[in-house]
């Protein structure tokens, strides 16, 4: 667990916010209706889906909001071809009308991309059965999007892709997301119906009463101050991390951490305008590129994570080998190199482990244990966060009499009309993005921006003033919150983006409330970090 303290003045918004937590929510409540311990996509889902039912709940989170597993996905927001090659009819049945949704729900934060597999002569799955599948994958997702080309047509789309033996190609759709600003529009979602999410708090042991759980002593990271909260139900939501809370009411060890690791690319040094599926020529895994905020993403692998789940985790040299070999096999021609790597980062996937000696044999459906009236969630996927969270409720609703948990299809996110947010004098591109990610709070985004700020930040989709918006009212408290989750500034740009930090600096410091001092000492451990995570070894 976190040891850190924080010597730095606590503010005021954090003040008001701890006070909250400890009190139950309203002054003289001291039992919240549901704790949710931990802050990436499933614990957000749920807060969202338990808010929205009239529950007062809160969320806590021992570092901040998407830290682990949430903010190093591969972004894609799917139903996932293998999964049904592997026979998982349901989950990719339910992934794909969830994506759906979430086009329809957010655009410009999930948006659809084209995903190209390429056939070559000898390899397997062959035309017809691709076609099958292909077919399969449309039918669940209740849209004809498959087309096959023929080779000269498929290079118009793929250029520079290998041609020895190349027999064309099939084209589908899946969509694209950024997965941290992904949790903060659901947080966001969540405390718009009361709910209450606070950062860089740990839960260091549950509470029972008569046997049963009934809350959690937590700690402020930041301050080191101590209290209990006290709640009806208690869901662990806590992804790779799930099984420390369990073993203190007794339960088993069945989550099995799988690292997955990814390359960034400039795009002008590996331009795709799609995502293309790739099949590795050491071990036949699929392997993915595609375009994100302006850069294009390698990856993943998929391997047993051995290393202790407190280290934050990083790619080894063996899997940037491995990336790299797909990359050179796949587009020969453009000389890809070690040094043209922007950056790199790794995410601890939390699979329910069965034994399977291949990695990327593990099923991965989501699944929940209650014991002794603490719900554990884990596995799973980004896409289908909405209905994890209904089913963790379900088995809350146990504990919570008030509480009745029916999916009648409500949209996870509020409609915002670009009209009543009074940004018609940006461009739809703009427009678009700043809706996608802030919804409702679109309108105030843009308002705060000085003069530039709206401008894009050079070799990235971020603009300026998401930096200041940020800075300003999405509960930063380190540099590195700034740059690799509210932004993703830290992976999309060499060293970190450290060449621009004179500009961040003047933008950030004022409202962040940091003296010299603070910003110095934020900005070196900053860095380190990227050294030590985000750099290539």
């Amino acid at each position: 667990m976190m040891q850190t303290i924080d010597t730095q003045p606590v503010p005021e918004w954090r003040k008001q916010a701890w006070s909250k937590l400890t009190m139950g929510g309203l002054q003289g409540v001291q039992e919240w209706d549901l704790l949710v311990i931990g802050g990436g996509i499933t614990g957000a889902g749920i807060l969202r889906e338990a808010a929205r039912r009239g529950l007062s709940a809160c969320l806590i989170e021992q570092r901040d909001f998407a830290w682990g597993t949430s903010s190093r996905s591969s972004n894609m927001v799917h139903g996932g071809l293998r999964y049904l090659m592997a026979g998982s009819f349901s989950l990719t049945r339910d992934s794909l009308r969830e994506r759906e949704r979430l086009l329809r729900e957010a655009p410009g934060l999930v948006q659809p991309l084209g995903f190209l597999f390429s056939g070559y002569k000898g390899r397997r799955p062959g035309r017809w059965s691709f076609r099958v599948l292909l077919t399969m994958y449309d039918l669940f997702a209740r849209r004809w999007n498959h087309r096959f080309y023929p080779p000269h047509e498929y290079t118009m789309l793929a250029p520079h892709i290998m041609l020895t033996g190349l027999k064309g190609g099939a084209q589908c759709f899946d969509a694209v997301t950024d997965d941290a600003r992904l949790v903060f529009r659901v947080i966001q979602e969540a405390k718009k119906d009361g709910a209450l999410a606070l950062n860089y708090v740990a839960a260091d042991k549950l509470i029972t009463k008569v046997d049963w759980v009934r809350g959690a002593t937590v700690r402020d990271i930041l301050t080191g101050e101590t209290a209990e909260v006290r709640s009806k139900a208690v869901v662990n939501a806590t992804g790779a991390w799930a099984d420390r809370f369990r073993k203190q009411v007794g339960g088993g060890q069945d989550i099995r951490p799988l690292r997955g690791s990814h390359l960034i690319f400039p795009f002008w040094r590996l331009p795709v305008a799609q995502a293309i599926g790739m099949k590795h020529p050491a071990d036949g895994r699929s392997v993915f590129l595609l375009p994100w905020e302006g850069a294009t993403v390698v990856g993943s692998t998929d391997l047993d994570q051995d290393k202790d789940l407190d280290i934050e985790a990083s790619i080894t040299p063996k899997e940037v080998d491995y990336l790299l070999q797909i990359v050179h096999y796949q587009f020969p021609d453009l000389g890809i190199k070690r040094r043209d790597i922007i950056s790199t980062y790794a995410g601890v996937r939390p699979v329910i482990g069965t034994g399977a000696l291949d990695p990327s044999k593990e099923k991965r459906e989501h699944s929940i244990w209650v014991e002794r009236g603490l719900i554990s969630v884990s596995g799973g996927k980004l896409t289908t966060f909405r209905l994890i969270a209904l089913d963790a409720l379900k088995r809350a609703a146990r504990f919570i009499p008030s509480l009745t948990v029916e999916d009648k299809g409500e949209p996870v996110f509020r409609e915002a009309h670009r009209k009543e947010l009074h940004l018609q004098t940006l461009d739809c591109a703009l427009q678009e993005r700043l809706i996608g990610r802030y919804g409702l709070t679109a309108g105030e985004v843009a308002k705060c921006a000085r003069e530039g700020e709206l401008e894009r930040i050079p070799g990235t989709n971020t603009l300026w003033v998401e930096l200041r918006w940020a800075s300003r009212a999405e509960a930063v408290v380190h540099l590195e919150d700034l740059l690799l989750r509210r932004t993703r500034l830290g992976v999309l740009l060499p060293q970190g983006g450290a060449a621009f930090f004179d500009r961040i600096r003047l933008i950030c410091q004022k409202e962040l409330g940091w003296d010299d001092d603070r910003w110095q000492h934020e900005a070196q451990a900053y860095k380190n970090l990227w050294q030590q995570y985000h750099s290539v070894p």
